[in-house]
């Protein structure tokens, strides 16, 4: 598990970027939810912590693709292909991410280290 933060220093309505390979960006929903998927848009490489989040929905601040924060699927295009999600864990008020093991989706030219 990534310790992500303190549930009080993430409050509704914002996200925070995890620095992982890729990063995980962490989402804090209005209604109290929080969700963990792959912090970099499947169109072209854009964070999308930096987006606008509106329900269980975050638009990349790029070109407006939106993804599903429950599925990871993609809600409108340019992006064709989801976004990896974590499993999140809330310990002691502590906010941890425990990554999938899922090979993650990246845009064109982003790579993962350790492969081309």
């Amino acid at each position: 598990m990534i310790p992500a933060c303190p549930l009080a220093s993430l409050p509704r309505g914002e996200a925070l970027r995890i620095e992982a390979d890729p990063p995980i960006a962490v989402f804090h929903t209005e209604d109290g939810e929080i969700y963990a998927i792959d912090d970099t848009c499947t169109h072209q490489d854009a964070s999308l912590a930096d987006g606008w989040l509106e329900g269980c929905e975050i638009e990349c601040p790029l070109h407006a693709s939106r993804f599903d924060l429950r599925t990871g699927e993609v809600d409108a295009p340019p992006a064709k292909r989801p976004v990896r999600t974590h499993r999140v864990v809330v310990e002691n008020d502590v906010v941890f991410v425990v990554p999938s093991d899922a090979p993650p989706n990246l845009p064109p030219g982003v790579t993962v280290k350790g492969q081309a």
